[in-house]
């Protein structure tokens, strides 16, 4: 039998995206205070705090609690952040209106959904030390691990791996995009604070969908 999880509840899994990011609002500035403006925590924070108040008591499907978080995003978070991740929940939200369960294959084009509308926007590209390099490999080994017959659970599992190792390569990166590229070399070490908040956002969601998979 196929694995489904019941997504009927947004709210409350766009809820746990926000505590997510809001629990790591210091941590984030503190990564990106090494080789950026060291307000990644604080814009996401404030960004995902505007979705807080407009999501409050509702009762959203996901794609409506996704497309909060979107323009909440794009209308909170100053400079490239709000729109990067704001056309990842666009493409999110477009994927799964009208869906109260989602199947794996689901999942899967719900993630690439998003990818592409980011890509709509942005030029960036695995290796340019950003959130691109957490992103791409976590849909990579989703997909891999979809198409390989693993369950929808240990697709996750795979997932969340893969977005960490994506994470931690950008330690090893030279930044070629946004203000850390104006280093150099000197942005070698040090993790993406982009690719850092992604990572965390994936982990988060695969937990939350795959509490709800029966």
């Amino acid at each position: 039998m196929t694995e489904v999880a019941k997504i009927e509840n947004g709210t409350e899994i766009v809820d746990d995206l926000i505590s997510c990011i809001v629990n790591n609002r210091d941590y984030l500035s503190e990564i990106d205070g090494a080789i950026g403006d060291g307000d990644h925590g604080i814009n996401m924070a404030k960004g995902f705090n505007i979705c807080k108040h407009r999501i409050d008591g509702k009762n959203l499907s996901l794609s409506e609690a996704f497309e909060i978080l979107s323009d909440s995003l794009m209308e909170g978070i100053g400079g490239s952040m709000g729109p990067l991740y704001g056309s990842i929940f666009a493409g999110w939200a477009e994927a799964i209106q009208g869906k109260n369960t989602l199947n794996s294959n689901e999942f899967k084009e719900m993630l690439s959904k998003g990818l592409h509308e980011l890509q709509e926007i942005s030029s960036a590209k695995q290796g340019d030390k950003c959130l691109v390099d957490t992103l791409m490999p976590a849909i990579e080994g989703f997909k891999k691990a979809n198409e390989s017959g693993k369950t929808f659970h240990e697709a996750l599992i795979v997932m969340k791996q893969a977005a960490h190792d994506g994470k931690e390569s950008t330690r090893n990166l030279v930044a070629k995009i946004g203000r850390a590229s104006r280093l150099g070399e000197r942005s070698k070490g040090i993790l993406d604070a982009g690719a850092t908040s992604c990572c965390l956002l994936l982990t988060q969601l695969a937990d939350s969908i795959s509490k709800r998979i029966s």
